[in-house]
């Protein structure tokens, strides 16, 4: 039996995911085994806060992906994992306070998900339920309410729990942040669900955004390009390209053609941010390629 089209989508979100994991893990690997198990956290995290929202809220559903735990693609899981652990590789290479760095975390998440989630219902991936044309083209406003305190709650709680003394900040920090994070998670997603009065409502979501963003802004963090992890730069950009392609050739990126548009602006967003690093990670390997040739 031919696969799909629909089904390459899938599979190429996967293999998409596994390999940006990879190039993570290899990072987290150089790092020591204390980081490898952030990395993994992150990834039970993502599959949990996945299964307890779906069950709080029973907001969206999933398409069938090659591995399902449950009503949730192993994929999504990996992919909140990755990252969570890419954002937190760029907050940590910038000059912010560490207490702002998870704000810096949830808004760069977001710069992923406002070109992905949109394209995603069109080729099946998940879907609200809702239709195309439900509030920000199918996806409702309170997803990316929640997109940003997901990675923040995480982010937060393990750079706090991190400054446990020895084994309590190395081993417990981790599993404390699930924890955490998936609590926060459950009651931003309580808090937000009953507001009864839709002004109110949209008001909380765009006077929290906004307000994350002005902070950022006020505080002109400056980013250190001196960087040879690429994996900070691969994974937001992995995920921008893949669903700018995939939505160009299905055609579900011009459905309206403004999510064309979106997802341009967040690519090039993306690529400013991390110009730096790509231009220090590209004239690294040049003269590592050029020394070896000399010899």
């Amino acid at each position: 039996m031919r696969m799909s089209p629909l089904n390459l989508y899938f599979l190429g979100f996967e293999i998409l995911v596994l390999v940006l994991f990879l190039v993570c893990l290899k990072n987290a690997w150089q790092r020591g085994s204390s980081v490898v198990w952030q990395l993994f956290a992150g990834v039970i995290f993502g599959l949990l806060l996945e299964w307890a929202t779906i069950q709080q809220l029973d907001a969206y559903e999933y398409g069938s992906f090659l591995v399902m735990l449950g009503p949730v693609p192993v994929v999504v899981g990996v992919a909140w994992g990755t990252i969570i652990y890419s954002v937190r590789g760029f907050s940590d290479r910038t000059s912010l306070p560490e207490w702002a760095r998870p704000v810096l975390d949830g808004l760069m998440g977001l710069n992923i998900d406002l070109s992905m989630d949109a394209v995603a219902i069109r080729l099946g991936m998940w879907d609200w339920g809702k239709g195309p044309d439900y509030q920000y083209f199918g996806v409702p406003y309170n997803n990316f309410w929640a997109w940003f305190w997901v990675v923040f709650f995480f982010s937060a709680s393990l750079r706090l729990m991190s400054k446990l003394p020895g084994f309590w900040g190395r081993w417990f920090s981790p599993a404390g942040a699930i924890i955490c994070g998936t609590a926060g998670v459950l009651i931003t997603n309580e808090l937000i669900t009953n507001i009864p009065n839709d002004l109110i409502h949209y008001a909380t979501i765009v006077a929290v955004l906004g307000s994350a963003l002005l902070l950022i802004l006020a505080l002109r963090p400056e980013v250190q390009a001196r960087s040879r992890a690429a994996f900070v730069f691969l994974v937001p950009l992995g995920f921008h390209a893949y669903f700018l392609i995939a939505g160009l050739v299905s055609g579900a990126i011009l459905n309206p053609p403004f999510l064309l548009v979106v997802s341009i602006v967040m690519s090039i967003i993306a690529l400013w941010l991390h110009r730096g690093a790509l231009n220090y990670w590209y004239r690294s390997n040049k003269e590592t390629k050029t020394e070896k040739a000399s010899n």
